[in-house]
């Protein structure tokens, strides 16, 4: 991996990332397909249209189903999904938190119990890394302890602790399938992930330890997970300065736009969320004016598209009216559409983060993108 700066202004950096499977130009968003797919029905050919970098997927649902084991057989995930560019496989560790009442934490890994049909399964960090080097991502995520934001500090510290102790294990089990010669990609990189929910020294603390383990890159878990906003900014502000600056620092789960906005420009260069694909099935969608939400009835009979100027395969062809007929008609062509556009909105904002930040305009740039989607003047 090679990881270079190319511009900043302020904490805000512009970087290019090159990896066994491609460049990855940050900052960037990274399209979460959890078990190997976008919900939506978005196939490989139309996030290539779209401008996507970066796939995500999960390690624990694909363990599950088809089974990792079945993946490496096809010739790794890459093959599987027929998506040639890097893919980010998310460790299992957020499981720990989702599947609270299903699981049970110990020092050894987490006991799960199948959300699916119900049976036992056990992940420890080494299985984690296991599990993702048969899957044969191109970035493969350290297992860790999601807490809740507003956990007890008497809680977050043990586990913060704990999940510390995971990532020297799964960095050791990580050097040892790297080096094996049947393993499908023996260049596969690791993040480290902070943790520490809201307790700023707690995460400082930790961040220091782990900037000393030489990762490929550094993770911010654990927020957009019941904090405010201002919680979350405050935590990156205290929080990133404290991982290496030299290499990707990558913010979990998060978020809006918005969020997204804020997060460059306090350093941060790698993204997902479902918000775009989960907000698109539900007819809810992203504009440089605001969202809409196109199962209100003023919909109607508007023929104009979700956007005019988007670029994006609904907003070049179909009406506001169509579209929203194919959602009340429960047709899938009308969801498809809702995240098409919703990921190339995505995508292409941060395009332009980047062009902003490569001619040191990212300031302006920020403002006038807030502006523009608080003011909601597409929604009349």
């Amino acid at each position: 991996m090679r990881y270079q700066i190319l511009k900043t202004e302020g904490r805000a950096k512009r970087a290019v990332m090159e990896t066994v499977h491609g460049t990855i130009q940050t900052p960037v968003f990274m399209n979460v397909g959890t078990v190997a797919a976008i919900k939506g029905a978005v196939s490989t050919e139309d996030l290539e249209q779209i401008g996507a970098q970066v796939q995500l997927s999960n390690t624990y649902h694909l363990h599950v189903r088809p089974g990792d084991e079945k993946i490496r057989a096809l010739g790794g995930l890459h093959r599987f999904m027929s998506w040639d560019r890097p893919i980010l496989t998310d460790s299992g560790g957020f499981q720990v938190f989702s599947l609270a009442g299903l699981r049970k934490i110990r020092e050894e890994g987490v006991t799960f119990q199948c959300h699916i049909d119900g049976h036992r399964i056990f992940m420890g960090p080494e299985e984690s890394m296991r599990i993702q080097s048969n899957l044969a991502s191109t970035i493969a995520m350290a297992f860790d302890e999601c807490p809740p934001a507003k956990a007890e500090r008497s809680y977050v510290q043990p586990s913060v602790d704990r999940t510390t102790r995971w990532l020297w294990r799964c960095k050791k089990e990580m050097e040892r399938l790297n080096g094996l010669e049947e393993t499908l990609n023996r260049q596969q990189l690791l993040f480290g992930i902070n943790q520490g929910a809201v307790y700023t020294d707690i995460r400082i603390e930790q961040a220091k330890r782990i900037a000393e383990m030489e990762l490929d890159g550094y993770a911010v878990g654990g927020l957009a997970v019941g904090e405010t906003h201002e919680e979350m900014y405050h935590v990156l502000d205290e929080t990133v300065p404290f991982l290496p600056q030299d290499k990707p620092t990558y913010l979990m789960g998060v978020g809006t736009p918005a969020n997204i906005l804020e997060a460059v420009e306090r350093g941060v260069d790698f993204f997902d969320c479902v918000y775009p694909s989960r907000n698109g099935r539900h007819g809810h969608l992203y504009t440089n004016f605001g969202k809409i939400n196109l199962f209100n009835a003023k919909y109607e009979l508007d023929d104009r598209p979700i956007e005019p100027g988007c670029g994006c395969p609904a907003c070049r062809r179909y009406s506001r009216a169509y579209i929203r007929h194919l959602l009340k008609a429960k047709e899938m062509l009308g969801m498809r559409l809702c995240v098409l556009h919703n990921l190339y909105f995505y995508n292409t904002m941060m395009a332009e983060i980047r062009g902003a930040l490569d001619r040191g305009e990212f300031a302006s740039y920020k403002k006038q993108k807030l502006d523009g989607m608080q003011n909601n003047v597409y929604d009349g």
